[in-house]
């Protein structure tokens, strides 16, 4: 008899075109994985209440199905962009290269990029985005180089180079190309959408699959460490878990490549400043999933709800100065960013997060004899003044993944 290993265990999951339709078994990639469980849980009923002559318990039956799901691992570009973007309720989308400008760029930390002509805002550039001029007659070090993107207006955009990369001021370059890297996805004001994936546990050598439908990413938890890789966590409900000796998805992607993400590579800025104090951050994407209650007539339940979209989280600073503790004292409105790269080089793939509209709900000291530090929880609200033509999105949240499908 063979005994599974996890090691050998696959998990694998597609998109479902909509609901009570399983993904094409000739879909699915592997994902890569710390850790992924998809129980199915019945209720279960007994007649314990029940007086009978034996005085014993006569029947115990099953009731209406619910599948709990875990997917935990190393956050890396690419690799959990789906499920994060059905979290959120918005596909990835690619943001349109500005091309002809004529460039100018100056100082020495953040740095501006000028263009002489035409509107920044109109293109659709946010402030959160990491950018890359990709054509032009630029010297190398201002070329391919991830910038992330701090202040925006139509003629100005003022960057940050990730990776402690410096920039060297020059222009106007004439023809110039600004590319956003992969696609960005937020929490939308309509057109949200309503995706259901079909998720597979592959255990080749007993063999079993474990075939868990119409499963509904409900929420993601993201570690940010200031020493050790970035983490997040996935929970998802599903309707229901059919069994198999045969693998459902015949020729399913391999696992993605890309870099694990390290928190200490990239930047972070609260209020708009560079803050270089923090020691780890969480943000927490609770999109509120429970399943139906079971009705009459059948096990499966008839879908998975969901709510609103909460976002929150914490993060831990050395204690400096009262800047960051006044935020929480003054009930001041802020914004926060966090750009996390996969690697060292000019344009190592990254992520950013961006909450432009965020309240310290709390400010908590620790005593210790070295240095001190303070946790601060936040809340993340709808940005109501962004959109279109303005600097940042109008959402809660804005994700930016450069090797996004």
């Amino acid at each position: 008899m063979a005994i599974e290993q996890g090691i050998f265990k696959q998990t694998r999951l597609a998109r479902q075109a909509a609901k009570d339709a399983m993904a094409s078994p000739a879909g699915g990639a592997i994902v890569r994985r710390e850790s992924s469980t998809f129980e199915l849980s019945k209720e279960s009923y007994t007649t314990e209440n029940e007086i009978t002559a034996t005085q014993q318990i006569a029947s115990a039956r099953h009731g209406a199905r619910l599948v709990n799901g875990k997917l935990s691992g190393n956050l890396s570009p690419g690799t959990y962009s789906d499920p994060l973007s059905a979290l959120l309720r918005r596909d990835f989308a690619g943001v349109t290269a500005i091309t002809g400008m004529s460039i100018t760029i100056a100082g020495s930390g953040p740095y501006t990029i000028t263009r002489a002509a035409g509107d920044f805002l109109a293109g659709g550039i946010k402030i959160g985005m990491v950018v890359r001029l990709t054509a032009g007659s630029f010297t190398a070090a201002n070329l391919n180089k991830n910038l992330l993107v701090t202040g925006v207006t139509a003629t100005v955009l003022t960057v940050q180079s990730l990776n402690s990369q410096t920039m060297v001021a020059e222009g106007p370059i004439a023809s110039a190309t600004l590319t956003v890297p992969g696609k960005v996805t937020y929490t939308p004001i309509s057109g949200h959408t309503s995706i259901y994936h079909t998720v597979e546990e592959w255990h080749p050598n007993v063999p079993t699959s474990e075939r868990n439908i119409d499963v509904r990413f409900t929420q993601a938890n993201i570690s940010l460490p200031g020493s050790g890789n970035a983490k997040i966590d996935f929970t998802a409900i599903g309707l229901n878990q059919t069994q198999s000796s045969t693998a459902y998805f015949t020729a399913p992607t391999a696992e993605t490549t890309t870099g694990t993400l390290v928190a200490a590579s990239g930047a972070l800025f609260v209020n708009g400043s560079a803050v270089a104090t923090v020691t780890d951050m969480s943000i927490s994407i609770d999109g509120k999933g429970a399943g139906a209650d079971g009705v009459l007539g059948t096990d499966i339940r008839p879908d998975v709800f969901v709510g609103k979209v909460n976002v929150n989280g914490s993060f831990t600073a050395y204690f400096d100065g009262a800047t960051i503790p006044n935020l929480f004292l003054n009930e001041t409105a802020t914004s926060i960013l966090s750009a996390i790269t996969a690697g060292s080089d000019n344009a190592a793939d990254c992520m950013t997060f961006t909450m432009s509209n965020v309240k310290i709900i709390s400010s908590s000291p620790a005593d210790a004899e070295t240095g001190l530090k303070r946790t601060y929880q936040f809340q993340a609200v709808l940005n109501a003044s962004g959109g279109t033509g303005t600097a940042t999105e109008k959402t809660t949240l804005q994700v930016q993944d450069s090797a996004a499908a």
